[in-house]
């Protein structure tokens, strides 16, 4: 099933479930007991949002070989964490806006697994029961100030630096799917999710057994080779295989 946050006009955000090309509003907790209504309003008379309201957004660096090799860097032993601030959110369609404490910003294009249940110290055979699906993201970089700071909070966690969406599929299989990325046309990036140096079920399984993830909470796996810059007047498509499309404008601040 994908699951959509959704707007109409000015009325308060709703989520819902998609059929064919329209949608249906859904009642309750969508993580818990919900209810889903008919499926009757267009999708194209909606506007989309970014599908999950994290409490926090892990993002998992040089989870790709060929990525870790175009920046010069050692693959990890084990996975390299990082977070986004939920700050950072933007919906499917909204701006990337271009900060001027930077010169080179980059797009990465990613697998994003949404957390289903309340979890801590979860096995790796474990790991399916606290998924509740799958969306893409796009974990935008300042990358000179990657570099320089050493730290990665600043270059990950500019206002417009975390757009995802459209929707969460909640039956997809993230283990062979293709990852592309697109800027104003022309193809930057493409790698299959089986590329992965540490794979979903290790990812989950590492990262609560540091924290407590919640329902609604987002990780990125990481990206493949290719990023590149980006520069006002572009258009990024994060494209997966089976899941679906994410499209993003960049201008200025």
């Amino acid at each position: 099933m994908k699951i959509v946050r959704y707007q109409m006009k000015n009325e308060t955000p709703k989520y819902g479930w998609i059929l064919e090309d329209k949608i249906g509003a859904i009642e309750g907790d969508i993580y818990g007991e919900y209810r889903r209504l008919e499926a009757e309003t267009p999708l194209a008379a909606v506007r989309l949002l970014a599908p999950a309201q994290p409490s926090k957004i892990l993002c998992v660096g040089r989870n790709y070989v060929a990525h870790a090799q175009e920046h010069g860097a050692e693959v990890p032993k084990m996975p390299l964490i990082f977070m986004k601030p939920p700050s950072a959110i933007i919906n499917p369609g909204d701006t990337i806006l271009l900060p001027p404490q930077s010169q080179q910003i980059e797009h990465e294009a990613e697998l994003v697994v949404v957390i289903g249940r309340r979890g801590r110290n979860v096995t790796a055979e474990g790991v399916q029961d606290y998924i509740f699906g799958y969306t893409v993201g796009n974990d935008v970089t300042a990358r000179d100030l990657q570099q320089t700071d050493g730290q990665w909070t600043r270059a990950k966690g500019f206002d417009t630096f975390c757009p995802f969406g459209p929707w969460i599929d909640t039956q997809f299989d993230a283990s062979d799917a293709l990852v592309t990325c697109k800027v104003s046309g022309q193809p930057r990036q493409m790698a299959s999710t089986r590329d992965m140096v540490f794979n979903v079920n290790t990812l989950i399984a590492f990262i609560t057994s540091v924290m407590t993830l919640e329902p609604g909470d987002l990780i990125f796996t990481g990206t493949p080779a290719g990023v590149g810059p980006l520069k006002p007047g572009d258009v990024v498509e994060v494209e997966i295989e089976g899941l679906g499309k994410l499209s993003n404008p960049v201008a200025g601040a």
